[in-house]
C-alpha cells in the first residue's frame, strides 16, 4: 500500500476552512447557522467584471493562456500599482495565478531550500506557516501582541533575523486581527530591514482597500523604496472586488524573481482562466468608486461588531484599522463552563461550544498562532451579525 509524502505531516488542514465546513454540515442538517467563520466578501462581483468575462467567451477567448497573465491583463495590473501604490513595474515584473495563495507557494517553492527561515508577523494568516513548511524552509513567528495593536515592532523584527533567514512575510491590513501600519510603523520596519540585505521581502496587501477611518494604506516598496529591489508584491482581486471564485492573484517584482515564480508557475498550473483574465482587466481599469463605497459599509458593520463584544463582560475586543475581521481577547472565559457543560480551556474550547450550542461558526485564535482569542468575519448581513452577537452575548453570560 502506497504511502503518503513525508511532507504532508507538517501541514494541518486550514482551522478556516474547517470550522466553515462545520457551519455547511449544520445548515444541512436544517439547523439556523450563523457563519462568521469565512473571510469571504459578501457583495457580488461587479457587473461589468461578468460582461467582460462573458464578451470573453463569446468572442472565443476560451484557449490556454499565457502562464504569466495575458498583455492586457499584465497592462492593467501595471497600471494598478501605479495608480494606488506609486510603484513603476515594467510588464515583464509582473505575473498572475490563481489566487494570492498561489503567488505565496510559487515564491516560496521557488526560493526555499531547506532549513531557510521565514519570519512571520504573529497572529498570522493560517496558510503562510504551512506553505513554508511545505517548501522545506522554517516558519519563524515573531508575537505582535494586543497592546502594541497587533502591530510589528522594529526592534522585535529585528531580533528574529538570522543568517538563516531567506524572507520577511508582511500582511497589512492583516488577517486575522485588521491590524494595519502607518507610514511611519511601515518606514521603521523598513530601516530594519536595509540592515539585513540578504533578505527577501514578500507584502501580501490583499486587503489594500479595506481601510478606515481615514487610515492610508502603504506598502513596503513605496515607503522604503531602496527596498525595491528585494520586495515581492502580491495583492489580487478576491477581497477588494468580491471575486473570490475567480481566482486571480498577481505580483510585481524583480524580473529574476519573477522568472523564477513563474517557472515553478509552469509546473503546477497552466495559467489562469482566461474569462477571469478578461474579468480582472474590467475591475482593474474600470469605475474605482465601489471600493470607497463597501469600504464605508465594512465600518458600519465593524463598529456595531467591536461595540457589542466589548460591552460583554471578560472579553476585550481591538479596533482594528482594516481588513474584515476582528480578533477579540477572550481571556476572561478560560477557566469557565458553559451552559451546556463545557469546560473552557482553550480558545478551541471556546470556539467550539459556540457552535454547539449556539451554532455560531468563528475560529480559534491558536489557529493563526495567539491564543486566548478568537476571531470573527463581518463580511456578511446586518442581520446576521445583529443575530450572531446576541448568540455571542447570550453564549457568554450563559458561563459560571
Amino acid at each position: 500500500m502506497p504511502t503518503i509524502a513525508d511532507r504532508l505531516k507538517t501541514v494541518s488542514v486550514s482551522a478556516s476552512v474547517e470550522m466553515t465546513q462545520k457551519a455547511r454540515d449544520l445548515a444541512a442538517q436544517g439547523i439556523k447557522v450563523i457563519g462568521l467563520s469565512s473571510g469571504e466578501p459578501d457583495f457580488p462581483t461587479p457587473p461589468h467584471a461578468i460582461e467582460a468575462a462573458h464578451a470573453a467567451a463569446l468572442a472565443g477567448d476560451t484557449k490556454y493562456p499565457p502562464v504569466d497573465g495575458t498583455p492586457a491583463l499584465r497592462a492593467a495590473i501595471k497600471r494598478k500599482f501605479k495608480r494606488d501604490n506609486n510603484l513603476d513595474y515594467e510588464v515583464g515584473q509582473i505575473l498572475t495565478a490563481g489566487g494570492g495563495k498561489q503567488i505565496i507557494f510559487n515564491a516560496l517553492m521557488a526560493t526555499i531550500n531547506p532549513g531557510d527561515e521565514v519570519v512571520i508577523p504573529s497572529p498570522s494568516w493560517i496558510s503562510y506557516a504551512d506553505i513554508v513548511r511545505f517548501a522545506g524552509g522554517v516558519p519563524v513567528a515573531v508575537d505582535c501582541p494586543q497592546e502594541n495593536g497587533f502591530k510589528l515592532r522594529a526592534d522585535d523584527l529585528d531580533a528574529a533575523i538570522t543568517p538563516k533567514t531567506k524572507w520577511l512575510l508582511l500582511n497589512f491590513p492583516n488577517n486575522p486581527t485588521g491590524a494595519a501600519c502607518s507610514r511611519a510603523e511601515m518606514a521603521a520596519i523598513g530601516e530594519v530591514m536595509l540592515k539585513h540585505d540578504h533578505v527577501w521581502i514578500m507584502t501580501d496587501d490583499m486587503y489594500e482597500h479595506l481601510i478606515y477611518d481615514g487610515f492610508e494604506f502603504c506598502t513596503i516598496a513605496e515607503v522604503e523604496p531602496r527596498l525595491y529591489d528585494r520586495t515581492l508584491t502580491v495583492n489580487g482581486v478576491s477581497k477588494a472586488y468580491a471575486m473570490t471564485g475567480w481566482r486571480l492573484g498577481f505580483c510585481g517584482g524583480p524580473a529574476d524573481l519573477i522568472k523564477a515564480i513563474s517557472n515553478v508557475n509552469t509546473q503546477n498550473s497552466g495559467g489562469v482562466a482566461t474569462v477571469t483574465q478578461a474579468a480582472a482587466v474590467a475591475v482593474l481599469d474600470g469605475p474605482q468608486e465601489l471600493l470607497a463605497e463597501r469600504a464605508a459599509i465594512y465600518r458600519k458593520r465593524r463598529d456595531f461588531v467591536q461595540g457589542r463584544l466589548d460591552a460583554i463582560d471578560g472579553m476585550s475586543c481591538h479596533k482594528p484599522e482594516g481588513a474584515f475581521y476582528l480578533f477579540p481577547n477572550i481571556a476572561g472565559f478560560i477557566g469557565k463552563t458553559t451552559a451546556g457543560g463545557r469546560k473552557i480551556e482553550t480558545d478551541r474550547d471556546f470556539v467550539l461550544a459556540l457552535i454547539e450550542e449556539q451554532q455560531v461558526v468563528t475560529v480559534h485564535g491558536a489557529a493563526y498562532g495567539m491564543s486566548p482569542f478568537f476571531r470573527l468575519s463581518y463580511a456578511t448581513s446586518m442581520e446576521t451579525l445583529e443575530e450572531g452577537c446576541d448568540r455571542i452575548e447570550a453564549f457568554c453570560k450563559g458561563m459560571h
